[in-house]
């Protein structure tokens, strides 16, 4: 399998392939200053032009919008979805293509995940929830039931969204917050309870 990107989040993905015994494993990153190197071992073997339609691939990418950027630019690849073994995933939940659950993390009963969704570690979702594609939910936040992320939202790390709560497009809830209701396209909210953040005017 190959691995796009050679960051943080890239170790974290591999040390759950090598936890469910994969060691088949090869990197690329667009970064040249990086070819050439190892990660966890593995070398870096050049670009992101190197992968070929039909190859195993998965975006090891933090950000929700360049996992979406190559997405689209990369056709024909055969995205792969990865499970830490210590993750559980309800039978009845779907992940779409080229998600990643990480160790520690529960999706429970009836939960839809899109695609290149990144659940982290010790994450928890629970029943009916929808996550749409290219969000992501950080380590140690924890979702209610029937809450709604679309497509390329954020949870930060350890927040906290109630139940039936929706985080629209592109919208980011700040790491410890807590948010009842909806979080607006594109804005950002911290706190608890969470309220919009407003950029400061001081110069």
């Amino acid at each position: 399998m190959t691995i796009l990107g050679a960051g943080g989040h890239a170790k974290v993905v591999i040390a759950a392939l090598r936890a469910l015994g994969i060691q088949d494993v090869k990197v690329l990153d667009d970064n040249p200053d990086t070819w050439g190197q190892t990660i966890l071992g593995v070398p870096i073997a050049g670009g992101f032009d190197l992968l070929k339609p039909g190859d195993k691939a998965h975006i090891a990418l933090g950000s929700n919008a360049i996992r979406q950027s190559l997405h689209d630019r990369l056709e024909g690849v055969e995205w792969q979805t990865i499970v830490h073994p210590t993750a559980w995933v309800c039978p009845t939940a779907v992940l779409g293509q080229g998600s990643f659950v990480a160790a520690g993390s529960i999706v429970q009963v009836e939960v839809q995940i899109g695609k290149h969704v990144i659940v982290n570690t010790g994450a928890t979702i629970d029943h009916e929830s929808i996550i749409g594609d290219f969000a992501q939910i950080a380590p140690g936040a924890h979702l209610g039931g029937r809450v709604r992320m679309h497509a390329r939202s954020f949870v930060g790390i350890g927040a906290s969204v109630h139940q039936g709560a929706i985080l629209e497009a592109g919208s980011t809830l700040g790491g410890g917050a807590f948010l009842k209701g909806t979080l607006p396209e594109g804005e950002t909210w911290v706190g608890v309870p969470a309220r919009r953040l407003v950029p400061s005017t001081k110069g």
